[in-house]
């Protein structure tokens, strides 16, 4: 028996097995739930995150694309899920966005508007969206819960994470919001604050080596968090275990947000 047997949702953000989507959709899977997944448009995306399904374990994904940037593309995506399943117990919303090029130290007040609102946009906003157009069917399947991926950058200054900080701050706030709102409906809206884990988006970030070997030195477990620590987590926050839980931020970084300097 698994902590989310009969449970059904939809996973938004694999881009490889090295993802923290990836590991969210492991440990729920091994909790007995179904997962549907979506791909960045494109067959170059589509098989790249089709082979990290594979690795999963799940034959024959339900997989379709998804354009963030466009509500069209959004309700569209939901509107297929809804047509195959019955029931949306939850949503993993683990995508973020920044062009790379403001992602340097000392750059963050360089950084143009379209950079700075095209960030927002796909890290944040579409958290809103995702959540108006899953609204209905978690609604009829009872509540549910909705999960995004944030950062410590968010309230602390990392340096190289610049406009990326902002987006996830923006990101928490409309959690928050949304937590606020759909409460009403049976919905928890939570948001998981993940250690550095070397993946496609960290990788962009500069100085994120640095980051990598401070977390090892001045993190309370003396290690980097690894992307089983937030699976677990969002099995918790995912389950009936968290029941009460919901409009918060929770920590997985091996300590790294408890120490000053």
């Amino acid at each position: 028996m698994g902590l989310l047997d009969g449970t059904a949702g939809l996973v938004v953000g694999i881009a490889n097995d090295r993802s923290y989507a990836w590991f969210i959709a492991k440990a729920l899977i091994e909790q007995g739930a179904t997962c549907a997944f979506t791909h960045l448009p494109g067959e170059k995306n589509q098989r790249r995150t089709a082979r990290a399904i594979d690795k999963l374990g799940v034959k024959d994904p339900w997989l379709v694309p998804l354009d963030a940037g466009s509500d069209e593309d959004i309700e569209a995506a939901v509107s297929n899920y809804n047509e195959s399943f019955d029931r949306m117990n939850f949503l993993i919303h683990s995508i973020a966005f920044a062009d790379r090029t403001w992602l340097a130290k000392g750059n963050f007040h360089q950084t143009p508007r379209e950079a700075y609102l095209s960030a927002i946009d796909i890290s944040a906003y579409t958290l809103l969206g995702l959540a108006r157009a899953c609204k209905p069917a978690m609604e009829h399947s009872g509540g549910g819960s909705i999960l995004g991926m944030s950062y410590y950058g968010s309230e602390k200054v990392v340096p190289g994470y610049n406009i990326m900080g902002v987006a996830k701050s923006c990101l928490e706030s409309t959690a928050r919001y949304l937590a606020a709102e759909l409460g009403e409906f049976g919905i928890r809206v939570n948001t998981i604050s993940g250690g550095y884990l070397r993946t496609l988006a960290s990788s962009a970030v500069g100085g994120a080596d640095d980051i990598a070997k401070h977390n090892e030195t001045r993190a309370p477990l003396r290690r980097n968090v690894e992307g089983e620590d937030v699976g677990k987590t969002a099995v918790y926050l995912v389950s009936d275990l968290s029941s009460g839980v919901t409009g918060e931020n929770i920590y997985v970084d091996c300590g790294v947000n408890t120490i000053g300097v």
